[in-house]
C-alpha cells in the first residue's frame, strides 16, 4: 500500500489530500501539521476552512484512508511520497524584503524529513515556491541523506478558492516536474500513477523541474494581469462615459481573448496573485532582467491604484470628508463563496476610510469578526505566517464594528461600499436600506453587483466601477 504524507493542513494540503484519499481508496493519506488546533478542527465536524463540497469528501474518507495528525515525524518516516505545502510568505526584512519568498518553513520541513527518513522518499513541492527552490531542497536532503535516496518533484496546485473541490475532481491540467534522469522519471511516474486514478492521461503534463515551478508563477501573473488590464480600462471608461461591462463583453467575445477574468472590480486579492508576482519580479531582478521585473510590477501597481481610486471616490463624493460618518462595508472576503480574507482589497479600502476617520460597519456572510479585526490590525504580509506566529491580540480598531446582518450594517449609514460579489447582495431590499440611511444616500459598488439605474430610481447616488458616472460625481476629482 502506498503511503502519502502531507506536511501542512491548510487551504492546499487539506482539500488536495482529501480528494486523493477519496479517489484512491488503496492509498493511505495522512495530513500532518504542527498546529494542534488546526488538526483538531480537521478531525471535528467544523472543518477549519469553508469550501463547497469539502465536508462530504472529508467525512467519507476520514478514519478509513484519510487521517489528520500532529505526529509529524512518525508519519513522515513511514511515507513513500511526502507532499510539502507549508507557508511561503513574502520576506518583510533582510535581502529581498517585500518581494522575495521566505523559505524558512520550507527549509525546516526539509531538514526534518532528512532527520527522520530511513527509507527512500519522493518529496513533492506543493506550495507555490520561487523557481530553483527544488534545487535548494535537494541540496539540504542530499547533504543530510545518510544513505537515503530522495527524488524532488514539483507539483504546483492550480486551485481556485470557492471551486477547489471541483477543480481537484476535474482539473484543467495536473503539472508534474522532475529531474530528467532515470530515477527522476521513475518518481514522476509514481506520482502520475496516483493522479491517473481519476485524471485522464492527456491532462497530466510532465516537464522539467524549473518549468513546473515557473509555470505556476506565470499562470498567476497572467491571470492577475488580465484583472489589472480591465481595471485600467475601467478608469478610462469612467473618464469618457464608456461602460466597462460592455467593453469587456465585446473584448471577451474574441475567441483569442476569451471572457474569463474580465470583470472590473475594486482590485484582486487572495493569497497568491500579489505574492507570486512579487516573487516573479524578484527572480527577474536576480537574473539581471530589470525590464521584465518592471513589466510585472506594473500589474500590482495598477491593483493598488484601483483600491486608492475607490477610496478617493468615496471620500470626494461625500463632500470630501467621511470623518465621523458611518459607512457600511458589505463583503470582506476577497471573492464570493470563500471565507478567505488574505490580501482582500477590503482591507486597504477599510484602512483608507478609517484613515479619514470614518466609522465603518462590516458585514460578510462567511468571515468571522475575529478574522476581520485581525486583518485590520495586522501589518502587510503578516497573514502568511502560521497563526501561532502572528502578532497576538491586535489592538482593537475602535472605529470598526462587525455585524451579522446587512440591514444592521447599513442602518443610519451615509454610504454603502460593496466589496465582495456575494450573490445575496443582489437580492437585498435596497428600498428598505435607503429608508434607514442618512440622506443623500450613497452606494459605491466595487464589484458591479447591483443595477445602478434601479438604485437611482430609489434615490441613491450610485458609483459603479467603470460605469458612466452619476451626474453628482461628474464634477468630483477622480484622484484626490
Amino acid at each position: 500500500m502506498v503511503k502519502i504524507c502531507c506536511i501542512g493542513a491548510g487551504y492546499v494540503g487539506g482539500p488536495t489530500m482529501a480528494v486523493i484519499a477519496f479517489k484512491c481508496p488503496s492509498i493511505e493519506v495522512v495530513v500532518v501539521d504542527i498546529s494542534v488546533s488546526r488538526i483538531a478542527a480537521w478531525n471535528s465536524d467544523q472543518l477549519p476552512i469553508y469550501e463547497p463540497g469539502l465536508d462530504d469528501v472529508v467525512k467519507q474518507c476520514r478514519g478509513k484512508n484519510l487521517f489528520f495528525s500532529t505526529n509529524i515525524e512518525q508519519h513522515v518516516s513511514e511515507a513513500d511520497i511526502i507532499f510539502v505545502s507549508v507557508n511561503t510568505p513574502t520576506k518583510t526584512r533582510g535581502l529581498g524584503a517585500g518581494k522575495a519568498a521566505d523559505l524558512t518553513y520550507w527549509e525546516s520541513a526539509a531538514r526534518m524529513i532528512a532527520d527522520v527518513s530511513k527509507s527512500d522518499k519522493i518529496v513533492v513541492e506543493k506550495s507555490t515556491v520561487p523557481v530553483k527552490t527544488a534545487e535548494a531542497i535537494e541540496k539540504i536532503l542530499t547533504h543530510n541523506s545518510r544513505g537515503v535516496k530522495y527524488q524532488i518533484l514539483s507539483n504546483p496546485e492550480f486551485l481556485a478558492e470557492g471551486t477547489a473541490i471541483q477543480d481537484l475532481f476535474k482539473p484543467d491540467r495536473v503539472l508534474i516536474g522532475g529531474r530528467e534522469t532515470p530515477e527522476g522519471r521513475k518518481a514522476v511516474q509514481a506520482l502520475k500513477d496516483v493522479y491517473a486514478h481519476w485524471v485522464p492521461e492527456d491532462r497530466i503534463i510532465t516537464t522539467n523541474l524549473w518549468s513546473a515551478e515557473l509555470s505556476k508563477l506565470a499562470a498567476n501573473a497572467f491571470l492577475a494581469q488580465r484583472i489589472s488590464s480591465v481595471n485600467a480600462i475601467s478608469a478610462l471608461c469612467e473618464a469618457t462615459g464608456a461602460n466597462v461591462s460592455e467593453v469587456a463583453y465585446a473584448v471577451g467575445k474574441d475567441s483569442r481573448v476569451g471572457p474569463k477574468f474580465l470583470n472590473a472590480s475594486v482590485g484582486f486579492g487572495g493569497s497568491c496573485f500579489q505574492k507570486d508576482i512579487l516573487n516573479l519580479v524578484y527572480i527577474c531582478e536576480c537574473n539581471g532582467l530589470p525590464e521584465v521585473a518592471d513589466y510585472w510590477r506594473q500589474v500590482i501597481k495598477i491593483n493598488d491604484y484601483q483600491k486608492n481610486r475607490f477610496v478617493n471616490r468615496v471620500v470626494s463624493s461625500m463632500f470630501n470628508t467621511v470623518s465621523g460618518k458611518k459607512i457600511a462595508v458589505l463583503g470582506f472576503a476577497f471573492k464570493k463563496d470563500t471565507g478567505d480574507t488574505r490580501e482582500t482589497p477590503a482591507i486597504d479600502v477599510c484602512k483608507g476610510l478609517l484613515g479619514d476617520n470614518a466609522k465603518i460597519s462590516i458585514y460578510d456572510p462567511q468571515v468571522t469578526e475575529d478574522q476581520i479585526r485581525r486583518d485590520l490590525a495586522m501589518n502587510k504580509f503578516d497573514w502568511d505566517h502560521p497563526a501561532h506566529l502572528q502578532p497576538m491580540s491586535p489592538t482593537a480598531v475602535k472605529q470598526a464594528s462587525v455585524t451579522w446582518d446587512a440591514y444592521e450594517a447599513t442602518k443610519g449609514a451615509h454610504g454603502v461600499c460593496i466589496l465582495t460579489e456575494w450573490d445575496e447582495f443582489k437580492e437585498l431590499d435596497y428600498q428598505r436600506i435607503y429608508d434607514n440611511m442618512q440622506k443623500p444616500a450613497f452606494i459605491f459598488d466595487g464589484r458591479n453587483v447591483v443595477d445602478p439605474e434601479t438604485l437611482r430610481a430609489i434615490g441613491f447616488i450610485v458609483y459603479s466601477i467603470g460605469k458612466p458616472l452619476d451626474s453628482w460625481l461628474k464634477d468630483m476629482p477622480a484622484v484626490a
